[in-house]
């Protein structure tokens, strides 16, 4: 195993999956390479006229999660581990397929939010679009859920 996609959002299970992510690169000397995928822009925030203030939130929110990924990233070579950083926009489940394929991945390790049945009938899980057309190994790291 050399190379590990591993996607972020900066939820709750974000820690758990760079953990796990990190124990796999140091027990068969792998790289990281550490996936923030943006939102696209709205169609408003693009060359045409619009409001100036959403597209400078929009410039700002994209510095701001650049920068936490480049961090992330910085702490994780800081341990002595290959890592790297990619922010990315585009739909989400596409994008982490792509830049798989694009790597030469040979494992992704990504989190699940937990999202009950329902939420999967409407929306569908990120983590199951991923798993079902993945060209490579799938490691999901579950959302804890605290007992009620």
């Amino acid at each position: 195993m050399r190379t590990i996609l591993v996607p972020i959002d900066f939820s709750d299970v974000t820690t758990r999956v760079v953990d796990t992510a990190t124990n796999l690169a140091k027990a068969f000397s792998g790289k990281l390479c550490l996936l923030h995928i943006a939102a696209p822009d709205p169609a408003f925030v693009g060359w045409e006229p619009g409001p100036d203030i959403a597209r400078h939130q929009r410039a700002t929110d994209l510095r701001d999660e650049h920068r936490r990924t480049q961090e992330l990233a910085e702490q994780l070579r800081s341990q002595g581990l290959d890592a790297q950083a990619l922010l990315v926009q585009g739909p989400t489940v596409e994008t982490i397929l792509e830049r798989a394929a694009k790597l030469g991945a040979d494992l992704i390790v990504m989190g699940s939010h937990g999202h009950g049945a329902l939420y999967r009938a409407l929306l569908g899980s990120i983590s199951e679009g991923v798993v079902r057309q993945a060209n490579c190994p799938v490691l999901i790291i579950p959302a804890r859920r605290d007992a009620d």
